[in-house]
């Protein structure tokens, strides 16, 4: 029987089977490469496998089988509907793939659940129009009660698991204060939104209060690094 040549482990590399920390308890946790998720035999958190290659599901007839859910046509997908819910909202829409592309950036070396990352990346602002329908302001307290029941009925029209769109419900109802959540994906979107305000919010701030900014919010060692070389530059 035929095999996928990028699961035949005759094919693989040193390298391809590899341990992760568990992001709750640090037990490290043993990945094969084609794995997305395995569970901690310590604590039983659910790891994700941050070095997953899932480019075959771009072209492979049997990719949904073999893969389940599809990061990237789902990530369109999901880039789509923003696009559509912010209409000629220009600044918005460029806003959220900002903080999308910072979070990839991110994801790639602090790891996560990339569905996670990217799906919370692009819908975290978007209950900012109910927001304001509502409550007359674009306020992050609203925007954080507005958004996730938008989000979660975007995400179930697109096959995403219900603990997958729990998760990234909590991230956006928690995407501008931080209460409840202290996961990886959490840190990540975090910081990517901040590396896009920062640039907009604290545009005439002196270099003194840039670091001091960075230094006391930023929650991802990666995040904080890309801040440090965009703002603090000599």
């Amino acid at each position: 029987m035929f095999r996928c040549p990028g699961q035949d482990q005759r094919f693989w590399k040193p390298g391809d089977i590899f341990e992760v920390k568990c992001p709750a308890c640090g037990q490290s946790v043993e990945f094969f490469k084609d794995e997305p998720k395995q569970k901690c035999r310590k604590c039983g958190q659910e790891a994700a496998n941050p070095k997953i290659d899932l480019g075959c599901a771009e072209w492979c007839q049997y990719a949904e089988q073999c893969l389940g859910i599809q990061v990237g046509a789902v990530r369109e997908k999901l880039i789509s509907e923003m696009e559509k819910l912010f209409g000629a909202d220009k600044r918005r829409i460029d806003h959220a793939l900002a903080v999308l592309d910072h979070a990839q950036q991110i994801q790639a070396e602090e790891g996560g659940d990339p569905l996670v990352v990217k799906a919370a990346a692009i819908l975290h602002d978007i209950g900012i129009l109910e927001a304001e329908r509502k409550h007359g302001s674009s306020a992050g307290k609203y925007q954080e009660m507005e958004g996730p029941p938008i989000a979660k009925d975007i995400l179930e029209r697109h096959g995403v698991t219900a603990e997958d769109s729990e998760h990234i419900c909590r991230i956006i109802a928690s995407h501008h204060s931080a209460k409840n959540i202290d996961t990886v994906e959490f840190r990540i979107v975090w910081d990517a939104d901040w590396l896009v305000n920062l640039s907009s919010d604290f545009a005439d701030a002196s270099r003194e209060r840039l670091k001091e900014i960075i230094d006391k919010t930023f929650k991802t060692h990666k995040g904080r690094q890309i801040a440090t070389e965009t703002f603090l530059k000599d």
